[in-house]
């Protein structure tokens, strides 16, 4: 792990440059803290996957949003920024049941406008705005403002070339189960060819074809959540086989 002098030049760098790379570089520095957090919350009716996910997305926001130069150390700035959106997924977690399937089709357009209002000013758009733009009251605004859906490791984030091209499992290096672990690629293939056929098509798909974990889904008939377990579940087989 760097230390915190070198962290805060590459702060800086990111700030002027919003280099894709160095932003990964820093969220690689700190994933241990979403890791710490995400595992102190498991066990409380959400699996650790889900709360990782949150997390992480917490940090490469918070990584995005940092200023060294405000005097604050980026571990105090972030440890309340990720626990706060865990607590918050626990909370929409537990209401979502009763949140009216309109609600959650509402939110999705908010987050869209206020993507689109945040590239065009650099600002975020007022509840007023927003109501005004979509048509909707402002209490419905707030009511979508509020709520929130599982993060998905699909999830879009900035790519290298500033657009929205790239998945949120690929913008965490090294501390994901990812087959660049696998330094050996003809034994790796030779292992892959031991797997199940149901396993062998989800790598095919994921890995050759480049689909996301949604519409591999859609493929096989099965859940994201499902393919994403299966995913993980592979990965471990072939480090049994490869690394240790």
């Amino acid at each position: 792990m760097m230390d915190e002098s070198e962290a805060n030049e590459l702060f800086r760098q990111y700030k002027l440059t919003h280099d894709i790379k160095i932003r990964n570089r820093l969220v690689e520095n700190y994933l241990n803290i979403a890791e710490i957090l995400a595992k102190k919350f498991s066990g409380r009716g959400v699996e650790y996957d889900d709360l990782f996910q949150v997390a992480s997305e917490a940090l490469i926001s918070g990584v995005e949003k940092f200023d060294p130069d405000l005097g604050n150390r980026f571990t105090t700035y972030i440890t309340p920024t990720i626990t706060g959106m865990i607590k918050n997924y626990f909370r929409d977690f537990s209401r979502s049941v009763r949140l009216p399937r309109r609600v959650y089709a509402v939110a999705a357009k908010v987050r869209e406008e206020k993507n689109d209002y945040y590239k065009r000013t650099g600002t975020q758009p007022t509840i007023a705005y927003l109501a005004e733009k979509l048509g909707y009251s402002e209490e419905l605004i707030i009511e979508a403002l509020e709520c929130r859906t599982p993060v998905s490791l699909d999830t879009r984030v900035n790519g290298e070339d500033g657009e929205q091209d790239a998945a949120l499992y690929d913008a965490i290096p090294a501390a994901t189960d990812t087959f660049e672990n696998f330094e050996d690629a003809e034994a790796l293939k030779t292992e892959i060819g031991k797997l199940d056929p149901t396993e062998r098509r989800v790598i095919t798909l994921r890995y050759v074809q480049g689909k996301s974990q949604a519409e591999v889904g859609k493929i096989l008939g099965v859940s994201q959540m499902f393919v994403s377990r299966a995913e993980r579940k592979i990965v471990e087989k072939l480090k049994e086989a490869l690394i240790l």
